[in-house]
Parts: C-alpha cells; sequence; structure tokens
C-alpha cells in the first residue's frame, strides 16, 4: 500500500471538515468531488455561490451535502470581522479593513478553521504560497512553541539500501530562504511532529551540514549547532543530532565512523537542511535524478492546518494535500 493511500485511509477514519477557499477553481471543485466520494472528509466551498454552482453542474459534483459560502454575503462576516479586529487592532488595523480582509477567501477560511468551524484548510491553485502563509500567520497563529512557519518535502524513494518506497522527509524546501537558529529549531521540531502524524514513525533528525561533529569550523556550522540546542529544549524526548554531513545521517555504517556516539545512528528519516538553497536544491535533485515521489511542500508550525498548493497543481495533488491537511490537525 502506497503511503499516499495510507494517508488517505487515516484522514478517512477521523471524519474531518476541510475548508477549500478557491472553489471558483475547476480543479478545487474536481478535487472536492473525489474527496467527497472517497470520504475523505465533509467540505465546505468558499467563492462566488453562482460560479461554484455552474462548476459543479460541469464536473458532476452533487451540492446536496456540500456547504457553499460566499464570504462577501456571510451571515457571520460581521463576527468574523469583530474576531480578526481584535487579533490585529495592535496592528492598527479599522474595523472596516478587517471586514474588507475577511472577505477574502483565504482569510475567511482561515478563520473557520480558527474557529473550530473547520479543521483544516487548503489553498493555493491561484493564490501564492506567500499569501496562503500569510492569511495562516495573521488568523490562525503559529502552534505553541514555534517561531516560524516552515515547509516540508514527503520524500518518498523507490529503494534505498533494499527499503522500498523509503518515505525521508526534507526540510525547509520552500519557505524560509535563510532561517536564524530559533527558526531552524523550529523547522527541525516541525517536521518531527509532520513525520510522526503522517506516518507513524518514530522521527529520527539530522541538522545537516557540510561538517560531521567538528571536522569543520564556520558561523553556519555554529548557526546549526546553536538550532540543535534549542530544538533539544522544545522537545526532549526527540531522537536528534547535528551537525552531521548528509551520509553520517542516513548510512549506518559511516555514522559508525564519523559519529559514533550519534543517538540517529545514521538512520533518519527527517534531513533538516541549514537554509532554502540546500533544500530546495536537494529535493529536486533525489526527485528528477533519484526518481523520488516528492509530495508537498507541506505547510507546518501553524496552530491548525493551512496547507499550500503549487499554482500547477492538479486535482489529484488537491486531493493527497487535503488529506495530509485532515491528519495534520490531529496534532
Amino acid at each position: 500500500m502506497s503511503i499516499l493511500t495510507q494517508i488517505q485511509d487515516k484522514a478517512k477514519s477521523l471524519k474531518k471538515h476541510l475548508v477549500l477557499p478557491e472553489a471558483e477553481d475547476p480543479r478545487v471543485v474536481q478535487a472536492a468531488k473525489k474527496i467527497l466520494n472517497n470520504d475523505i472528509a465533509k467540505v465546505t466551498l468558499l467563492g462566488d455561490e453562482s460560479k461554484i454552482v455552474s462548476l459543479a453542474k460541469e464536473h458532476a459534483l452533487n451540492l446536496n451535502n456540500v456547504q457553499v459560502i460566499d464570504p462577501n454575503t456571510s451571515a457571520k462576516l460581521n463576527d468574523y470581522a469583530n474576531e480578526f479586529f481584535k487579533l490585529r487592532e495592535h496592528k492598527g488595523i479599522t474595523h472596516e479593513q478587517a471586514e474588507s480582509q475577511m472577505k477574502d477567501v483565504l482569510y475567511y477560511g482561515a478563520m473557520m478553521v480558527r474557529l473550530g468551524e473547520a479543521d483544516g484548510s487548503v489553498a493555493g491553485s491561484i493564490a501564492t504560497t506567500g499569501n496562503v502563509i500569510r492569511a495562516g500567520i495573521q488568523v490562525i497563529g503559529l502552534a505553541e512553541g514555534i517561531k516560524s512557519v516552515s515547509s516540508c518535502f514527503m520524500m518518498v524513494i523507490p529503494e534505498f539500501f533494499g527499503v522500498y518506497n523509503k518515505v525521508i522527509l526534507f526540510a525547509d524546501g520552500a519557505v524560509l530562504p535563510n532561517p536564524d537558529v530559533e527558526q531552524l529549531a523550529a523547522v527541525a521540531v516541525s517536521t518531527s511532529r509532520t513525520m510522526k502524524v503522517l506516518t507513524g514513525e518514530e522521527p529520527r533528525v539530522a541538522m545537516l551540514s557540510f561538517s560531521t561533529k567538528g571536522s569543520a569550523e564556520h558561523p553556519d556550522i555554529d548557526k546549526v549547532r546553536g538550532a540543535l540546542e534549542i530544538a533539544r529544549g522544545l522537545d526532549p524526548s526527540l531522537i536528534i543530532d547535528g551537525e552531521l554531513q548528509v551520509d553520517a545521517a542516513i548510512i549506518p555504517e559511516i555514522a559508525k565512523k564519523k559519529a559514533p556516539d550519534s543517538p540517529v545512528e545514521g538512520k533518519a528519516n527527517v534531513l533538516v537542511f541549514p537554509d532554502l538553497d540546500s533544500g530546495n536544491i536537494a529535493y529536486k535533485i533525489a526527485q528528477r535524478i533519484g526518481k523520488a515521489e516528492a509530495i508537498g511542500p507541506i505547510i507546518q508550525g501553524l496552530a491548525k492546518p493551512a496547507n499550500d498548493l503549487s499554482r500547477g497543481c492538479s486535482p489529484d495533488d488537491i486531493v493527497n494535500t487535503s488529506a495530509i491537511a485532515m491528519i495534520m490537525s490531529t496534532l
């Protein structure tokens, strides 16, 4: 059974509620049909009702069991605006501005999640990653103890030392260009939580560098070491180590030579890269040369899920990201 099938099956068992803010996109309507047909989640669609009804007819989506909301005419618009005003009053926002913001489907969807009226939001087929994350941060907020939103890619490696369809999480590959020490620690802890909740595997986290355990000295290595200590403070039970070169992180025989006392033991299933350059390059090399399947980016670090999509996504991508969001709502 593939990891995506396992994730969808797990989402089905949870019986959660998903909000899809960009329902004027035909791909979103097609995805909603698959989500409902496969009983992955209850669905709310946001947007212009007449356009959504028209798309639903075109793609044979039965709206009898779907909630369709136009934020502009929603009976809850004023309540949502009041809540957002309270959240952003310290930033100088007016009530009129709060109401205007709540008419934005991304913000309305995020508010549904904040208030428990949906378990997670998935958007980004139309909106940019920046706008999706901004709505999530401003409305939902960060998870306790986490200093920054980040992302990871679930890499499914076809064959890795005799293990087929090996799952390794790469972080961060999409959000933080040059994380500081606290942000890098947040990436490590957030990705460990993502690994545990999505796969059920015990996370084994490697903080990657061009150095292993003092084989070199450089300010970039100091950042990795500092992030390691902060991450250990955030989660003392976490199996984590650094700084490690990637071979010492994932190959036990090399770990025995380079880092014999490492608790990771060369069995890392979470790889934390020191910056976005290395993380993005690495996942694309694994995908394009190593033929790994790349699932993501998976947005993490928010108090509740508001997951992002590529603007080139397919309906199946939306379905898979939605299933992931529903599982991450249990964190």
